[in-house]
């Protein structure tokens, strides 16, 4: 392991090119009691980078906000939420993030999505400063250099190309793997919970807890009809759903350019699955549109690095991923 890696202001890639066996090798060492960190913050890291795998610029690159924001979303929604031990008592993670609990008087079963704004951006600023000293670098420790490189002065995360093209092929195996050994770790050193209860939980946290804002925007700037069916939305009895058009378990994230809007029927016959690829076609085309909306773009950050290709090779990844049970609508 590179020595006192978690001290390092700026870590280079020390491999940039690998063969899936050699990163697989080296998955194995980080998700094991091979890796020799003892807190869960690997995890969250692996996990924010998972959920942020399709927000890279042309460059492979991620901004510390944005990996902050999902690392902070996991860690509050475990520590606060749901109350569990992450590691070494006293880490810094939970003292910021109790800090904000008892500073704010938030409601223990508040998730983090349903904190104001100004809150959730206030926790992110604290945790990319922890995440800095602590995170960062310990796990750039533990794939020796190999998986990214990253610049504390600039705040850019790059991923190695060869891993970001191995964690898209694998990222359903991975999103397991990363959960149950999260789940695994949680489960000693908590008194009480079982694997399975902690899984749930782990499993869950990405995830929004309403996807209610998306429909407001989707609904004023776009559609008024059912993105797959066509059936009007506007009736008094016709109840309008949000979908993730690749289904969220394998995008692991909430992104405006994956969600359309649908009626009920449609969203619960789609359930978990990949809607036929005609509607590819038709997403894509509602996306170009999206981002030549400017007030749109500025009020949804996340559409600053869409491209077209990026649907793209998410649909084709997922159906790599084992999403073959293709759903057409009635």
């Amino acid at each position: 392991m590179l020595e006192m890696s978690h001290k390092l202001r700026v870590g280079e890639l020390r491999a940039l090119y690998l063969t899936e066996e050699e990163i697989w090798r080296t998955f194995t060492i980080v998700l094991t009691t091979k890796s020799k960190k003892s807190a869960t913050y690997k995890f969250g890291l692996l996990k924010a980078m998972i959920e942020n795998l399709y927000q890279v610029d042309e460059e492979a690159e991620v901004t510390y906000d944005q990996l902050a924001y999902s690392f902070t979303k996991i860690y509050w929604n475990l520590v606060i939420h749901h109350e569990l031990e992450q590691g070494t008592r006293g880490s810094a993670v939970v003292n910021q993030l109790n800090d904000i609990y008892h500073s704010y008087n938030i409601p223990q079963e508040m998730p983090f999505d349903k904190l104001d704004t100004t809150i959730q951006l206030a926790a992110t600023r604290r945790i990319k400063a922890v995440m800095k000293t602590n995170v960062f670098g310990a796990l750039y420790g533990d794939t020796q250099g190999a998986f990214y490189a990253f610049d504390h002065k600039t705040e850019q995360f790059k991923y190695n190309g060869a891993v970001l093209t191995f964690m898209r092929k694998y990222q359903r195996l991975l999103i397991d793997l990363v959960n149950h050994h999260m789940a695994k770790m949680i489960e000693q050193l908590n008194e009480g919970p079982h694997i399975q209860y902690l899984l749930n939980k782990v499993e869950s946290i990405a995830k929004r807890s309403t996807l209610k804002p998306f429909e407001k925007v989707l609904l004023h700037y776009f559609e008024d009809n059912c993105f797959y069916c066509g059936k009007s939305l506007h009736k008094t009895n016709m109840q309008t759903h949000v979908d993730h058009f690749i289904p969220w378990s394998f995008v692991q994230s909430d992104h405006i350019w994956n969600l359309v809007i649908t009626c009920s029927a449609c969203n619960t016959s789609k359930n978990d699955k990949l809607a036929v690829r005609s509607y590819l076609d038709e997403v894509v085309d509602r996306n170009e549109r999206m981002i030549n909306q400017p007030e749109l773009v500025q009020q949804e950050s996340e559409l600053a690095t869409y491209k077209k290709e990026k649907m793209i090779h998410l649909y084709d990844y997922s159906i790599q991923n084992g999403y073959e049970d293709i759903w057409v609508p009635r």
